[in-house]
């Protein structure tokens, strides 16, 4: 019984000599599942942190600044000393006689230029993808190329195309059709039609890509099962890829609508800032003006924040009408 004890106590003696040993060399042993923790997140940190600092300084910070601006008379006579006045520059956007006609061709602009855009798209896509289309990788390629090219020299390029006297648009039409040259450029009507041509040819691509994607993911078991049916073309069309791209195209609708309803680029470059007589802007190229070239910068902060808020309520509204984030299939 005693050599039990004895045995006991020597293995109890035995185990403490040991944790004494490890905490004599690894005196941070019981620390070190807390500093793993703490490691962890300072590795998360220091991959998140960069993110969220540039995410502050270039989106946080001029959007709330923004706000503050269209609360105030900040111009060109109170550009140190200006005050926040409230509600008054958002009155004034509503109030000023070229806000609603600038909002209408805004409208006109960015419809004209999606059903286009979709369109054109879409049609192209659906050829496309048909198996009688010999070199199918070359016509992709050369159908993106009006969007893979910067969008400035596509602009400029139009912009010299639409000239009256040597414009490769107005000799087509006199030698083509004997028509008289068409004032693209100096004309209001014309001149919006001329933007509104340059844009379409810009934004084409971008629909036919995504639709492209779309059509190929949908089962060509369908289309079989449609031609056993003896349906027709434009039956399958209507009841099974229109459906079936509707939750691939509604987000690229979204987007583009965003993108064409603050495209200052083409209409700035092909009208020349708006010309003639400031008759071919749309809402984002009049705040441009009114913000840096007539220095209202009050003012021009508050029509931005308009901009943003029917864009905002637009594409929150179409996407919910739309369900375009439910599953396809």
């Amino acid at each position: 019984m005693l050599e039990a004890k004895d045995t006991v106590a020597g293995l109890e003696a035995r185990e403490r000599s040991k944790e004494k040993m490890a905490r004599q060399t690894d005196p941070v042993a019981p620390a070190s599942r807390l500093s793993e923790t703490w490691r962890h997140r300072i590795f998360l940190w220091s991959l998140l942190g960069p993110t969220v600092l540039i995410v502050l300084s270039v989106v946080a910070y001029p959007f709330f600044y923004n706000v503050v601006l269209s609360l105030s008379n900040m111009n060109i006579y109170h550009i140190r000393d200006w005050d926040v006045i409230g509600l008054q520059q958002y009155a004034a956007v509503f109030t000023e006689a070229a806000f609603w006609s600038v909002f209408f061709k805004t409208i006109v602009w960015t419809v004209v230029n999606i059903v286009f855009h979709v369109g054109l798209g879409v049609f192209l896509a659906v050829i496309l993808n048909k198996t009688f289309i010999v070199g199918k990788p070359a016509w992709r390629v050369l159908l993106i190329l009006p969007w893979a090219l910067p969008q400035y020299i596509t602009a400029l390029t139009w912009r010299g195309m639409f000239n009256y006297e040597y414009g490769a648009i107005n000799l087509f039409l006199s030698g083509a059709f004997g028509m008289d040259p068409i004032a693209w450029l100096t004309s209001p009507f014309e001149a919006f039609v001329a933007v509104i041509l340059t844009n379409i040819w810009l934004g084409f691509p971008f629909m036919m890509v995504v639709a492209l994607g779309g059509l190929q993911s949908i089962p060509g078991e369908l289309y079989e099962a449609a031609d056993v049916d003896g349906a027709s073309e434009w039956r399958k069309f209507w009841s099974i890829t229109v459906p079936l791209l509707k939750p691939v195209m509604i987000p690229a609708i979204t987007l583009g609508v965003v993108w064409t309803f603050n495209n200052i680029n083409v209409v700035w470059l092909v009208s020349n800032g708006g010309e003639p007589n400031d008759q071919t802007h749309i809402l984002v190229s009049y705040v441009y003006e009114a913000a840096f070239q007539m220095y209202r910068f009050g003012w021009a902060a508050a029509l931005s924040m308009v901009i943003f808020a029917v864009l905002f309520v637009f594409t929150q509204v179409l996407l919910k009408r739309t369900n375009a984030t439910e599953a396809a299939y």
